[in-house]
């Protein structure tokens, strides 16, 4: 179910601009009451031991939109969530009413000074590869794009959103990462790996969910013939 639920979620996403594809660890259980067999062995299922995220990079895809920016090599654009700093690979940006760069759900970008970026909503400006956007001739704002050391303190927020998990592990300006203007990150998830996958997962379920109901009736019917009184 955890497997089905993960695919699911990938394949909803498949079209999300940024997006990146969860995946799992498997390991093997064993039950503490399976009888083992005549040579000592005892069945195994297979189980999710854990989720882990793919942050392989996805397909660059030009747009004639200005405000549109994509990364490529690792790091993050920092925003200001809710509650505080959060991190994406969604450049889909757009301008509020004041000028103010944001994301489509309204979060500012950051600076790396934690400061906003405001734009001429009438002028056209130009981003730098590395992140300095200019616009009439002066430089009006930084991007902050960052990268970690160790992703796995990255945990989702919605669909397209990092927090940092661990305030021990401070992000680090990214140096192996440039801005693309004009172009947005699709989602790296394979559609068609993830749908067969997702119809493998499916049988095995399907087989799983079999074999218990044949148990439950097996051991329903052993409980009906013990338990009958013979005339």
């Amino acid at each position: 179910m955890e497997s089905l639920d993960l695919l699911a979620n990938n394949l909803a996403n498949a079209s999300t601009n940024g997006y990146k594809n969860d995946r799992e660890f498997y390991s093997l259980f064993s039950s503490d009451y399976a009888s083992p067999d005549a040579s000592g062995n005892t069945a195994t299922l297979p189980e999710v031991e854990r989720k882990w995220t793919d942050f392989s990079q996805g397909m660059l895809q030009n747009t004639s939109n200005p405000l549109d920016m994509a990364l490529s090599g690792t790091g993050f654009f920092t925003v200001t969530g809710p509650s505080g700093a959060l991190y994406t690979r969604n450049g889909s940006f757009q301008l509020s009413s004041t000028g103010t760069l944001i994301t489509s759900d309204g979060y500012p970008v950051s600076t790396p000074g934690g400061g906003t970026i405001t734009l001429d909503p009438s002028a056209p400006f130009e981003v730098t590869p590395d992140g300095d956007i200019q616009q009439n001739g002066a430089s009006v704002g930084q991007l902050s794009i960052v990268d970690f050391p160790n992703t796995t303190v990255l945990a989702k927020q919605g669909n397209s959103y990092f927090r940092n998990t661990n305030p021990k592990v401070v992000p680090t300006t990214a140096t192996d990462t440039e801005v693309h203007q004009s172009q947005i990150e699709a989602s790296n998830v394979n559609t068609p790996a993830s749908a067969v996958q997702l119809v493998g997962v499916m049988r095995q379920f399907e087989m799983l969910q079999k074999a218990i109901t044949m148990s439950v009736d097996m051991n329903k019917k052993g409980i009906d013939e013990v338990a009958r009184i013979p005339s």
